[in-house]
């Protein structure tokens, strides 16, 4: 059958049609014979996500994106991709955005759930979230380090400045004059080092002899010691601890008033009538050394006895 000129054309134009339609579905990651899910996801900011990025759930591409643009006039953004329907979640599995690499790029997977809700159907629009790369991460740890870091540089400015203006000419003066005498300090501790040095080198003998005197020394403090110990230094302190605990016991005795001692300590009459006997006695000693007539009178040759005449200012008459 031979088929006329405007039958090929027809055919061929057609042909052309269908390879365009196909061309352009390929370009727009959109297969004209696909049963997979188309689900939607909303972004405040996709960071460079391209239509044709594969979507994965666990590392495994599943779909990929259709399509990318503005859904309102705030600039949120609608991201419209697929999912082939061998994996089935639930509608409240999240759509997350997530780093591709150091240098850039985006990916989108599925964080799938599964609680038990209505699976993901075409037309669902999922929960969407955004992992932060690298770079958001690095800002993020490294913008308050740098923060502090010109807080810190602008105080050590104003330190500085105060300094300063502390340390006007005659301040720097000053300091250096105290540095150049800590110097000279130095010079002459070193040299005090040295001599003390060079008096221990030349002595080193006479020390270690004195050094082993000392040891001897200590040594016979050692046997002497040892030597008190074994003669009885023990029984002695016991015999003294013994006497001192006797002599407590006494003189709690005569506090008691128990004993002659005690008696004499305690009875103030007794001690009154010993006082005035003491009185009477040194009285009758002094009118015996001042009139001995009056006691002793002696005869001799038969003589007869004067009588005693009693002076005036007698002193036995003052005892009461």
């Amino acid at each position: 059958m031979k088929l006329s000129k405007e039958i090929k054309t027809g055919i061929i134009v057609i042909g052309g049609i269908l390879l365009f339609i196909m061309g352009f579905s390929y370009l727009k990651s959109t297969p004209l014979f696909d049963n997979s899910n188309k689900l939607y996801a909303i972004y405040p900011h996709v960071g460079g996500l391209q239509p044709g990025t594969p979507v994965s759930i666990n590392g495994f591409n599943v779909g990929s994106v259709n399509d990318i643009h503005f859904k309102d006039d705030l600039g949120n953004l609608l991201v419209t991709f697929t999912v082939n329907q061998d994996f089935v979640f639930s509608k409240n599995s999240r759509a997350e955005l997530y780093d591709t690499g150091i240098i850039g790029g985006k990916g989108l997977q599925i964080i799938p759930v599964f609680d038990g809700s209505r699976n993901a159907q075409s037309g669902d629009t999922l929960v969407t979230e955004t992992r932060p790369g690298l770079t958001e991460l690095a800002q993020e740890k490294l913008t308050p380090l740098f923060k502090k870091f010109e807080s810190a540089v602008t105080d050590a400015d104003s330190v500085l400045l105060n300094v300063n203006e502390v340390l006007d000419t005659k301040t720097k003066r000053d300091l250096q004059k105290a540095i150049t005498g800590l110097s000279e300090l130095m010079e002459s501790l070193n040299g005090s080092a040295s001599v003390l040095n060079n008096i221990l080198k030349n002595n080193e003998s006479k020390l270690d002899s004195s050094l082993t005197n000392f040891q001897s020394i200590t040594s016979n403090l050692s046997s002497i010691t040892d030597s008190i110990n074994n003669a009885g230094l023990g029984r002695t302190l016991a015999s003294l601890e013994s006497t001192v605990g006797n002599l407590d016991k006494l003189m709690a005795k005569i506090e008691r008033g128990d004993g002659t001692i005690g008696k004499l300590m305690e009875d103030e009459e007794l001690y009154n009538n010993l006082n005035n006997a003491s009185k009477e006695l040194d009285l009758l000693l002094q009118d015996f050394r001042l009139n001995p007539k009056r006691y002793v009178n002696v005869s001799v040759f038969g003589k007869k006895q004067k009588e005693y005449a009693v002076p005036e200012d007698d002193p036995a008459e003052k005892i009461e």
